[in-house]
């Protein structure tokens, strides 16, 4: 059973729980975690922007240190993705490990994921939704099952969905919407196969910026 936290936060020791929404108010910005419906009139942060809680008619806002900060914007990065601080820090370190910059590293890691894959080329709705898609084993890559969200892909992988997961209404229904899906162009998606293909890794030039990836290095290099 999920622990409840002071605002009405659920956690379950690992992963948070509780209403996305309200992550999207803490940190005052769009994580994308119900895909289209956040750039729609029904997000709730268009109607509503202060942060989660009660708070008083006249309270002084105390000032954020720069460890607060960076601590913030790596807690963006990871609930965006919807991995564990674990998970996270591995694929921080192997960041660090490769060449070039160390924050272009983890986004392009981060985006190699088969989740995250999965709901670029349309499969979902969001990252959660496609993580769970990717553990029932509904997918794919180079012909064998896949069930594993972590999963990296390189370039020339073939990601498509099982013979007998075609079957299903929510395949037909994405099947329906694929049209409307933009897709990025590290990518490339055959839709009447709904097949998709890496065309090669993701470059700088296709990560989303909304992150400060030297506030995220600088959280853990100390």
């Amino acid at each position: 059973m999920a622990a409840v936290r002071k605002g009405g936060e659920g956690y379950n020791m690992a992963r948070y729980t509780g209403p996305v929404c309200r992550l999207c108010r803490r940190f005052g910005d769009k994580l994308m975690l119900k895909g289209e419906r956040c750039s729609t009139p029904k997000c709730p942060l268009e109607k509503r922007s202060t942060p989660p809680g009660r708070r008083p008619l006249a309270r002084r806002r105390s000032r954020i240190s720069e460890r607060g900060l960076q601590l913030r914007e790596k807690q963006k990065l990871r609930f965006s993705y919807g991995i564990l601080e674990r998970q996270f820090r591995r694929v921080f370190v192997g960041a660090k490990k490769g060449p070039g910059t160390t924050g272009e590293n983890l986004l392009i890691l981060l985006e190699r994921r088969l989740d995250n894959v999965v709901y670029r080329l349309g499969f979902a709705d969001s990252r959660a939704q496609a993580r769970q898609i990717v553990r029932h084993g509904h997918i794919m890559v180079n012909g064998r099952k896949t069930d594993i969200p972590s999963f990296l892909v390189k370039s020339g992988d073939v990601v498509k969905w099982r013979e007998a997961s075609t079957k299903t209404e929510y395949y037909k229904r994405v099947a329906e919407e694929i049209e409307e899906k933009f897709i990025p162009d590290w990518l490339s998606l055959d839709k009447e196969s709904m097949t998709g293909r890496v065309l090669n890794l993701p470059g700088k030039d296709d990560i989303e910026l909304g992150f400060n990836q030297k506030a995220i290095v600088e959280y853990y290099s100390r």
